[in-house]
């Protein structure tokens, strides 16, 4: 039998612990990847449940005690916070410690959380593609990342070895790893999940904006697309706010060609072509069906 793999980091403190945050820190304890986890969050309720159902081995409300002597810190709030977390807890972190994130935004992130490293600092920005509609350290479970994909964009001068190191640490906990630029990174999630969370809320706001009957009877006989959106509408508000205010370039952009590809399907129907809109559906069809080989389904 293969020995055991020894643990990355003795102790492992997380900025937020949200769906994200107590999933990877249940999936690190499982793995046996971290001797020590802690976090720190500001709502009370959030730190004893943290407590309360073993996620982590101490709760902290104050960002210099959750940090102090920690080998990797992890900042899992909403992206518009990260530049005060980084502020507050700069002082307090260990020489030599890593500092990654779980952020689904990355250039405005690097912006704001890379003036306020420390030179002895190893700053590894990522983004764990994964996650639900629920929110809370209760909603979080140690399979999320399976099979997932987990997106690196460290700086040039980051150290390889701690990159490295916060890859092993994604691949022990089921994820698969992809190194990218932050520019690049940005536009792709525009398209593949800014995009649709935008599209989803706005179908989903314009269904509670109809009339009393109406709105019940879209609700009451609601279809399996219908519901899809409504999932994907019930994530977290203020994380999907911090998202599209810190990515707004890119998501303009793919929003821009949205409303152009919109455009000439409305033509389309208006002109009863079925060629265009047939050839669009088996296009589209063939995308489910690569997404499903990919295991990403």
């Amino acid at each position: 039998m293969p020995k055991p793999l020894k643990p990355l980091f003795e102790r492992v403190a997380f900025i937020g612990i949200g769906l994200i945050g107590a999933s990877m820190a249940l999936a690190i304890r499982r793995a046996k990847v971290a001797n020590v986890i802690v976090c720190c969050d500001s709502n009370p309720k959030a730190r004893k449940t943290a407590l309360d159902l073993g996620i982590v081995n101490e709760a902290f409300k104050d960002y210099g005690k959750a940090v102090a002597g920690a080998d990797l810190v992890v900042i899992a709030t909403p992206v518009l916070s990260y530049g005060a977390i980084a502020k507050a807890i700069a002082p307090h972190l260990k020489p030599g410690a890593i500092l990654t994130d779980t952020g689904s935004v990355k250039k405005d992130v690097i912006a704001a959380v890379k003036p306020h490293v420390p030179k002895n600092v190893h700053f590894v920005p990522g983004h764990p593609i994964a996650g639900t509609e629920h929110s809370g350290p209760e909603a979080g479970f140690a399979e999320l990342f399976q099979n997932r994909w987990s997106i690196l964009t460290p700086l040039p001068r980051t150290s390889s070895k701690a990159v490295s190191k916060v890859a092993d640490l994604w691949r022990r906990i089921g994820a698969k790893v992809d190194i990218m630029e932050p520019d690049h990174h940005d536009m792709v999630l525009a398209i593949t999940s800014h995009l649709p969370h935008l599209i989803a809320y706005t179908i989903v706001g314009t269904a509670t904006d109809l009339e009393g009957d109406l709105k019940r009877e879209v609700i009451k006989y609601s279809a399996s697309g219908f519901r899809d959106f409504t999932r994907i509408a019930a994530s977290d508000p203020v994380m999907w706010r911090d998202i599209f205010l810190t990515n707004g370039p890119a998501v303009l952009e793919i929003l821009q060609r949205f409303t152009e590809d919109l455009t000439a399907l409305q033509k389309a129907i208006r002109k009863n072509d079925g060629k265009t809109l047939e050839d669009l559906f088996t296009r589209t069809r063939a995308v489910r069906r690569s997404i499903i080989d990919a295991r990403q389904a």
